[in-house]
């Protein structure tokens, strides 16, 4: 089988990701059965996906008749499970992050879906291995992570699970061309793969910042819009939820590190239900929309390089256990973010006695063992 071969791509969930990578595959020319687990779930999904191409259409990004096509011809919805995977040459999951939710999810497809059809989970986090092992075709599973919004963001992380074959992983990372995506291998199945998993770091650091008293989330948020960032790291972590971020600490501590532990002003916050922009508040009072930042707010007592260091530390991390290469840090960097320059390429000017001596710095300062140099930045191996 090769990318070629995939003519019908079934995608289970029509939330926000859900929904966007139908929309995506559509756009593409694939026929797509978009299915969630209500009537009113997928209505939603497929509205939002109708909207938006109709916008594209007015743009000149998407052809009319293209668009008639896919109306007529390309795009089916469904609630039945079967119904949706029975034609399927792929199967992109996309339903909540539990992990025993998944697990049944493709338990069941792994009955219906044609023999040669490859499984794909579209999980942020959680371990495809573990994902594919209630299947009997292991071999056919792999991580096709997008990022939000799908229908702009380039990255897809293309993720290897310890039984995913090579021919496997390769039509995936063909298919996501297709879809003219930025694909980017993900060589071993570790908990955030690359970008989710690089950036954590600064969740800690940004956690302690709180917990220790040093800045408020004003104060920083204000140096890193001045830097030119159109959000700052506590707008950024209301608008996706703090929810959210709590859970994600939560796996991290446990698959990773204990250091990786919500901070207690975060778990303050989660336990009062101020959740960010989807409850009206959380580090900032979204009531009125998104919060006004006072740039002449900056403080001088956080220094955006220690976030650069963590984070660019932990990629270290993951090169060396063979996940991925520092280029493939900064490709899927860039094309997750929009960020201009990628983590390494802003550290490697950098001697690495000084990145060393900073992050152990960092390390003392708040206690914290991810923080310690990694081998390949005490050895200068990024530059």
């Amino acid at each position: 089988m090769k990318a070629d071969d995939i003519k019908t791509v079934a995608v289970l969930g029509a939330g926000d990701m859900g929904h966007g990578i139908a929309e995506v595959a559509l756009i593409a020319g694939y026929r797509v059965f978009l299915r969630d687990i209500k009537p009113e779930f997928v209505d939603k999904g497929a509205n939002r996906i109708h909207d938006s191409l109709a916008k594209l259409v007015s743009k000149g990004k998407v052809p009319a008749d293209h668009y008639e096509k896919i109306k007529s011809e390309l795009f089916v919805t469904c609630t039945d499970l079967d119904e949706a995977v029975k034609e399927a040459d792929l199967v992109i999951e996309a339903i909540p992050e539990i992990m025993d939710l998944k697990k049944e999810t493709f338990r069941q497809i792994d009955k219906s879906a044609p023999a040669h059809a490859l499984f794909a989970s579209n999980t942020s986090t959680m371990s495809i291995s573990e994902i594919g092992s209630v299947t009997n075709r292991p071999e056919k599973m792999l991580g096709l992570h997008y990022f939000n919004p799908a229908v702009l963001m380039k990255l897809v992380e293309v993720i290897k699970g310890d039984k995913t074959s090579e021919e496997t992983l390769q039509i995936g990372y063909d298919f996501v061309l297709k879809n003219n995506k930025v694909p980017v291998r993900v060589n071993k199945d570790v908990p955030g793969f690359i970008v989710n998993r690089v950036q954590a770091p600064s969740v800690v650091l940004f956690n302690a910042i709180l917990d220790e008293n040093i800045a408020e989330p004003e104060a920083v948020d204000a140096v890193m819009r001045k830097l030119g960032m159109p959000m700052g790291p506590y707008e950024t972590m209301d608008y996706t939820g703090l929810d959210i971020n709590v859970h994600g600490s939560k796996y991290y501590a446990e698959a990773i590190h204990p250091d990786f532990a919500p901070g207690k002003t975060l778990m303050a916050k989660y336990e009062a239900g101020e959740l960010g922009k989807k409850s009206g508040k959380g580090f900032f009072d979204w009531s009125n929309g998104r919060p006004q930042i006072d740039v002449a707010r900056a403080t001088d007592k956080f220094d955006p390089m220690d976030l650069v260091a963590v984070n660019a530390n932990e990629a270290a991390k993951i090169v060396e256990q063979g996940v991925c290469s520092f280029e493939d840090v900064d490709k899927a960097i860039i094309n997750a973010t929009g960020n201009p320059m990628g983590l390494i390429a802003l550290i490697k000017n950098v001697p690495p006695e000084q990145l060393t001596e900073r992050l152990a710095k960092l390390a003392e300062k708040f206690g914290k063992e991810i923080f310690k140099p990694s081998r390949l930045i005490a050895e200068g191996a990024y530059r």
